[in-house]
């Protein structure tokens, strides 16, 4: 079952390599989406795929890598778009 996620993620997360660290695991389990870092110094994905993948993928973004410190996740369910995309960082 496909599903999406969109995720703001808040805390030490930026100049730590936390979206190469999502980019990793995104491209483990085979989910297509992005990941940038926001202005305010939060950093924001979007991730589609199998249900199960996804659940990993977001399991790996509340830990982030070992320099981060993940304080807060906000999770937004959206609607899949079904279209392979690939993964990259904006």
């Amino acid at each position: 079952m496909l599903i999406a996620r969109h995720y703001v993620i808040a805390g030490r997360v930026q100049g730590v390599g936390f979206r190469y660290f999502v980019e990793g695991a995104a491209a483990r389990e085979g989910v297509h989406g992005w990941v940038r870092n926001l202005p305010d110094g939060r950093v924001e994905a979007h991730i589609e795929g199998d249900a199960d993948a996804v659940e990993r993928v977001e399991a790996a973004l509340r830990r982030g890598p070992s320099s981060s410190r993940v304080e807060d996740v906000v999770v937004d369910e959206q609607r899949p778009t079904g279209r392979p995309t690939g993964f990259t960082i904006r």
